[in-house]
């Protein structure tokens, strides 16, 4: 790498328009799941308070946690207080930042599940909401590429960077030995003081490259009513989550559209005072998370159809990751358009929002639009990869 792509050294990185972050070294693990993290009572917040206390302990005025929570929190989570951090602007970056060729070849790819499963699945979640409170469940599906040489971390942030410059960039180095690298469009939430934010996507649609036909195409999600649909089960569950923390809850009774360099997304922000500034975004994220966005509704019973259906562990997929300090404040995205690279292996994911209205055919052909971010930071197309 050379030296305008030094913030792209190994460690910790997380990328936001707020406030962007590097960090390195590990002072202190947090593997306690974030079951209950919503109440400050409960043994994650419990561990959280620990760590911040004895980093203060050891002479740190100002330790933040870093990391990532999975999708299932009864899974262990993985956050950490850095040995060092630094804050700095994202417009300090370089402006223009150039796609990084990886030169690498693939030798082998796969989904889990396949087209034809993932597509039974669809209808699986369907039959279900006939016979159930269930309204909107989110399928995934895991597709893996084998390459022949190892691929850089920092190659791909970059490429991701060039391609999607407004996102939420993360690049987080796993236990495993694995680092969890991506892009997401998403704010969970975001605390400053007494003020929240959060920016719930649903309600998806693939660009397309001529303008006329991609400028349709945007329209059509805003008017469709699906997607609509879709779209107002995530708010709704979100505001309410919100409502009893605040003193102030605003959010557009419309949605409007988001795009990224390969979708177009319905997207309401969502911006608040909170009653008591002290509670911590942690707790606040732990409320929301997994939102319906990335589960489902209602959200216990989304999430045993998806552990049902779905024949994978998602781990951090859909999961959450961020930063938080000892005030209370930070920033959590979630965890979607998104990877994990161990050496010459390369897991990405994707998912797509079911309901009653969905179609087998658009859910999966939604699916292989989503990876897009992934694959064409990797110099890859979907249409040429061997299978």
């Amino acid at each position: 790498m050379t030296s305008k792509y030094s913030w792209l050294q190994p460690g910790f990185l997380f990328l936001s328009a707020h406030r962007s972050i590097h960090a390195s070294g590990v002072v202190q693990v947090i593997t306690t799941p974030a079951a209950g993290g919503e109440h400050h009572g409960s043994p994650f917040q419990g561990a959280v308070t620990q760590a911040f206390q004895h980093a203060k302990m050891a002479g740190n005025k100002h330790p933040i946690i870093v990391g990532a929570i999975p999708f299932d929190v009864t899974q262990p989570s993985y956050l950490y207080v850095p040995q060092r951090y630094e804050f700095f602007d994202r417009e300090m970056m370089p402006s223009s930042i150039k796609y990084l060729d990886t030169g690498n070849t693939i030798l082998s790819t796969r989904s889990i599940p396949d087209e034809s499963s993932f597509k039974v699945a669809i209808h699986q979640a369907i039959a279900n909401f006939q016979y159930s409170e269930i309204k909107k469940a989110v399928l995934s599906r895991i597709f893996e590429i084998q390459l022949a040489d190892p691929v850089s971390s920092e190659h791909i942030l970059a490429n991701l960077m060039a391609q999607n410059p407004m996102a939420y960039h993360f690049r987080i180095p796993m236990p495993d030995g694995s680092e969890l690298v991506g892009a997401s469009p998403e704010l969970l939430l975001r605390k400053v003081g007494v003020r929240i934010v959060s920016n719930p996507l649903a309600g998806s649609a693939k660009r397309l490259l001529d303008s006329t036909q991609d400028h349709a195409t945007g329209e059509a999600l805003l008017h469709s009513a699906k997607d609509a649909y879709e779209h107002q089960i995530v708010v709704d569950e979100m505001r309410e989550a919100l409502a009893p923390y605040c003193l102030r809850l605003h959010a557009p009774t419309t949605p409007s559209l988001m795009s990224t360099a390969t979708m177009w997304h319905l997207s309401t922000p969502i911006e608040g005072d909170l009653t008591h500034p002290e509670i911590s975004v942690l707790q606040l994220a732990c409320q929301l998370h997994p939102t319906p966005a990335v589960c489902g509704y209602p959200r216990g019973l989304s999430r045993k159809l998806i552990h049902l259906i779905e024949p994978f562990d998602r781990g951090f997929f859909t999961g959450m990751v961020g930063w938080c300090d000892s005030e209370g404040d930070g920033e959590w995205v979630v965890t979607i358009r998104c990877g994990t690279i161990r050496q010459s292996t390369v897991c990405l994911f994707a998912g797509a929002g079911i309901v009653e209205a969905s179609s087998p055919e658009a859910e999966w052909l939604e699916t292989q639009a989503k990876l897009d971010t992934m694959l064409n930071a990797f110099g890859l197309n979907l249409k040429t990869c061997p299978s």
